[in-house]
């Protein structure tokens, strides 16, 4: 009796935990980095790009957010070509982009405005002047709702969302886009030429460095990190960056250390044949090193779970170790 009563208390305390909802307050925090980027990018305050995210997806709980990673209510329209889904709106079974992120929700959103004539004028006023941009909003006809920009100003001032505008970089903003990519190429030629194997990189809404090591996406981990923080932020299962940097489920993070995003290769980048064990290595180390899985490392070397390596051994990063016969 007693242990089917501790049962049905833990199944309470997981059926509480399962349904609880998102905060504002949490809301806010999770997305005011993105909301800023996207400002400095496309000259959105983003008190408003916060706030229009609170109230169409209340607070990141709404049916299109959970399920869609749609945070704004954007329809489909004829442009849409990506995945949809559909729910009850003006009219029934109307049509809403499905997004793979919560980033690419905020991303088009913001292409949204940028892009649609009849907003145009909205980028004329003042960034801080979030009541203008509120009823700017509606006279563009983006809500139905006769009480919109009120509902806009009424959260923005609540949170205090206006703070974040005060991160405008207007230099930033694409007024130039193409002048902005020639600044990106410049970037990583001249961060290709200060390391061997960090041969790209770029930025992700929560302002990581995302890098390149053969072909394979990796960050960097910063101090008081934690799997479930980056996992989280990369829109990712915790499980996944375990499995791609063959770690088991109960392992520690230090910052300065590689996590790979994506699965390692098979073998090492073409030009990288051998390598020359050092002092301190380790067989992980070296997987890491060069973005190469730990049991291809192994096989290609013909190392066992339980073998090790010290330093002058030379290891096969591409082609397997011939047998010593």
């Amino acid at each position: 009796m007693k242990r089917m009563l501790l049962s049905g208390v833990f199944l309470m305390l997981l059926l509480n935990v399962l349904g609880q909802k998102m905060t504002p307050e949490a809301y806010i925090q999770k997305y005011k980095t993105v909301a800023i980027e996207e400002m400095n990018i496309y000259g959105i305050p983003a008190s408003i790009t916060l706030a229009q995210g609170c109230l169409e997806s209340n607070f990141g709980n709404s049916m299109l957010a959970v399920k869609a990673n749609n945070h704004f209510g954007i329809k489909c329209h004829s442009s849409w070509t990506g995945k949809k889904i559909y729910k009850d709106d003006d009219k029934k079974h109307e049509c809403f982009r499905h997004y793979k992120s919560a980033w690419e929700s905020f991303r088009d959103h913001s292409e949204f405005l940028k892009t649609q004539k009849r907003y145009a004028f909205l980028f004329q006023y003042d960034i801080k002047d979030y009541k203008k941009w509120a009823y700017g909003l509606k006279k563009a006809g983006y809500a139905t709702s006769p009480t919109y920009p009120q509902r806009l100003i009424t959260v923005i001032e609540k949170y205090n969302l206006s703070q974040y505008d005060a991160g405008y970089k207007q230099n930033d903003v694409v007024a130039n886009k193409s002048e902005n990519i020639k600044k990106r190429k410049n970037k990583r030629e001249k961060h290709r030429k200060h390391t061997a194997y960090d041969d790209n990189f770029s930025f992700n809404p929560f302002g990581r460095e995302i890098k390149t090591n053969n072909r394979v996406k990796y960050i960097i981990a910063k101090a008081n990190d934690s799997y479930y923080k980056i996992a989280e932020e990369m829109e990712m299962m915790k499980w996944e960056l375990f499995k791609y940097n063959d770690l088991p489920k109960d392992a520690a993070i230090t910052a300065g250390q590689i996590i790979y995003l994506q699965p390692k290769r098979h073998r090492a980048e073409r030009g990288q044949d051998k390598y020359t064990v050092k002092q301190g290595d380790t067989l992980y180390n070296i997987s890491q090193k060069f973005a190469i899985k730990l049991k291809s490392l192994r096989k290609k070397n013909n190392l066992s779970e339980k073998d090790t390596i010290k330093e002058g051994d030379v290891l096969w990063l591409r082609k397997r170790k011939p047998v010593k016969k």
